[in-house]
């Protein structure tokens, strides 16, 4: 069976990914596996890739970057695949936080939230460029006093797009898996020949 087993950092971007990713690509076939934060995700990882043995199964790999140098960090997590023996495993970083990608859709955010003041945001200099807000969640909290990460991940899940979307890490995401949804559904053409 093809599908993309996620190995992710915490709940909430499960809830993201279970709501967003069957709207924005319909059909694809997906498990997450979350993690009791960034340690034990990169533990687990060599483990898991290589002890996972289901046929046709692609691995991707989720984390915030948390203001660390987002390309030794992207390598380090590489090279725990490698360790894995999953080269071909998929290792994407949320700058600086899954949050940040909320903060790139004012509109998906005003909307989850009922609060149309929010759709103004993004002309403010701190929003204007997402993925360099210093502390997202916070930055979040102050708007939305009553936001949670689980429930907030399940409510922007339902708001968020492609087009309207401007956190650069969230589009470098949707197009990491697209590519990797066309492989897996080429594969599967080649299979049923």
């Amino acid at each position: 069976m093809n599908r993309i087993i996620f190995l992710l950092e915490e709940p909430s971007m499960k809830y993201l990914l279970e709501g967003l990713l069957p709207r924005l690509n319909p059909g694809l076939n997906f498990l997450c596996i979350t993690h009791e934060g960034k340690q034990d995700l990169e533990k687990s990882i060599p483990r898991k890739l290589r002890g996972w043995r289901e046929p046709g199964v692609r691995f991707v790999i989720i984390r915030d970057n948390d203001r660390s140098d987002c390309h030794k960090l992207k390598d380090r997590l590489v090279g725990l695949c490698k360790k894995g023996g999953r080269e071909d495993a998929l290792v994407r970083i949320a700058c600086q936080e899954l949050e940040a990608w909320y903060l790139g859709e004012p509109d998906a955010l005003a909307d989850a939230f009922g609060n149309d003041r929010l759709r103004d945001i993004g002309s403010k200099a701190l929003f204007r460029i997402p993925d360099e807000v210093g502390n997202p969640f916070d930055e979040i909290k102050k708007l939305v006093p009553e936001f949670q990460k689980v429930t907030g991940a399940r409510r922007m899940a339902k708001e968020l797009t492609r087009d309207r979307n401007k956190s650069c890490s969230f589009q470098v995401f949707l197009q990491g898996i697209d590519r990797m949804n066309e492989v897996l559904q080429s594969t599967m053409e080649d299979e049923a020949k």
